[in-house]
């Protein structure tokens, strides 16, 4: 369960993310190609339909692997098919090819068929991009877990939805603010309950611990004597009894539902 308390005024939770902001600075989430890239300080929602599909995609892909697979499954099926409407017309098994950097790719090459016709039937990739699923839709779409369905909802709709994710568990279970057993939602609660809720600090917070897991907060070997947040974390002093051993996974996993920590 996520640990009571101390968490009212300037809480933890937003002083660590001040910490990671000054100390690396804003991240450019999510990369796009029509914006070069990543796109540090530039939050503008996504402006055309293509760019909106582009992070969908993306979001999908990016399941149980890392983003240098996924982008490069990604590049190779935006030069197949530029439009929802395309893709719908190929067959799973067209996709599955154009895709299979990507990992996985006869799964994802269904979970990609299956949310963009979702997404088409209800108007949610219009031209003005009015429309904003809901969390529950995209949660009943066949691979779609918590952690895409979050992805989605900030990245490509600009909706204040947190993404929680493995290095989420990883790093603030060590710092000791939430058990490492702790629920996606019960994490998630922690994080929306004690920031303004604003996409741009979501999705820059996000990045951040993507970030500091990947340049201090490792797996196997954390480099804690470089930590600037270890005056915060109780992991140095050794007190690690509330997280138990990682299960001996790919350090990218996904969820059985269709999560997917990125390694952007």
């Amino acid at each position: 369960m996520v640990r009571p308390g101390g968490f009212m005024g300037n809480t933890p939770i937003l002083k660590i993310y001040k910490k990671l902001l000054l100390e690396y600075g804003r991240q450019g989430w999510w990369p796009l190609a029509s914006r070069g890239g990543y796109h540090p300080g530039d939050y503008r929602k996504p402006e055309t339909r293509e760019e909106c599909f582009e992070i969908i995609l993306g979001a999908v892909l990016t399941q149980n692997t890392t983003w240098k697979n996924a982008s490069s499954a990604l590049e190779s099926l935006l030069l197949s098919v530029d439009t929802p409407e395309k893709l719908l017309r190929l067959e799973v098994s067209e996709i599955s090819k154009l895709i299979r950097k990507s990992g996985y790719h006869n799964q994802k090459a269904v979970k990609i068929k299956e949310v963009t016709s979702f997404l088409l039937k209800n108007d949610y990739l219009g031209d003005d991009l009015e429309k904003t699923p809901l969390r529950n839709e995209l949660l009943a779409i066949w691979g779609i877990g918590p952690e895409t369905a979050d992805s989605i909802l900030l990245y490509a709709y600009s909706f204040p939805s947190f993404v929680v994710d493995a290095y989420t568990k990883r790093i603030f279970s060590r710092i000791g603010l939430i058990d490492f057993s702790s629920e996606y939602g019960e994490i998630q609660k922690t994080f929306q309950e004690n920031l303004s809720r604003k996409d741009e600090i979501y999705n820059e917070y996000h990045a951040l611990i993507v970030r500091h897991a990947k340049t201090l907060c490792s797996k196997k070997k954390p480099e804690c004597g470089k930590c600037f947040l270890k005056t915060e974390c109780r992991y140095p002093a050794g007190d690690h009894s509330d997280q138990p051993p990682e299960k001996n996974t790919p350090a990218i996993r996904s969820d059985s539902s269709g999560g997917n920590t990125k390694n952007v």
